[in-house]
């Protein structure tokens, strides 16, 4: 199993952090180890010092797939759920600015909370799902699908030129505007629409 990230797949998100709005997807990789389930704490990691929260839908594919064209590619994922893609923002910024991978940022243990999943016939449209985080009672992230600049199935077509696609893989598909760090001690709650799907707490 492996998990799937999408990147700048929010215009707004993209403006937030100074970052061009992509032509095409841009995708990153977390390793297994990097999820936490059953609403267990996050740590905050020691080797940095500005760690942001960006909350997403989350995919789960249900095909083995490779070169999957885009119209077909709504067949590879009945469940979709929440997830938290913490990111060490302060390393990040480092690494790009030396032209360096991102993984150190984006890949560390624990930096992917995941929620349960829902089967898409819970939902009447994909394409309108509205989800957002809560920090301490505050909604801080809000977000639509409609907004994706890349729709769930063009990011399966998209990815699955490069990778080939198996039964269990998570896609974590953008996050919206609003990223900003956490803390210890708070308290986050993520929903899809109005149904809870994440909460726990930072440590």
């Amino acid at each position: 199993m492996k998990i799937i990230c999408i990147g700048r797949n929010y215009i707004d998100h993209a403006k937030e952090l100074n970052n061009p709005v992509p032509d095409e997807p841009i995708f990153f990789m977390k390793p297994d180890s990097s999820i936490i389930l059953n609403n267990r704490p996050f740590f905050l990691p020691a080797f940095s010092q500005e760690v942001h929260h960006e909350v997403e839908i989350v995919i789960k594919i249900n095909r083995l797939g490779k070169s999957i064209e885009n119209q077909f590619a709504h067949r590879y994922f009945k469940e979709i759920g929440l997830g938290i893609d913490f990111t060490a923002r302060d390393l990040q910024r480092r690494e790009a600015a030396e032209g360096k991978p991102w993984e150190i940022a984006k890949a560390f243990d624990g930096s992917a909370p995941i929620s349960r999943f829902n089967t898409v016939d819970h939902y009447s449209d994909m394409t309108d799902i509205s989800f957002r985080l809560d920090i301490n009672g505050k909604t801080v992230q809000k977000g639509n699908t409609k907004d994706m600049i890349f729709s769930s199935e063009d990011i399966i077509s998209y990815v699955s030129r490069f990778i080939t696609l198996k039964i269990g893989d998570l896609i974590f598909t953008g996050t919206p505007a609003g990223v900003g760090p956490v803390a210890i001690n708070d308290h986050l709650e993520g929903y899809i629409g109005d149904e809870k799907m994440l909460d726990f707490y930072v440590k």
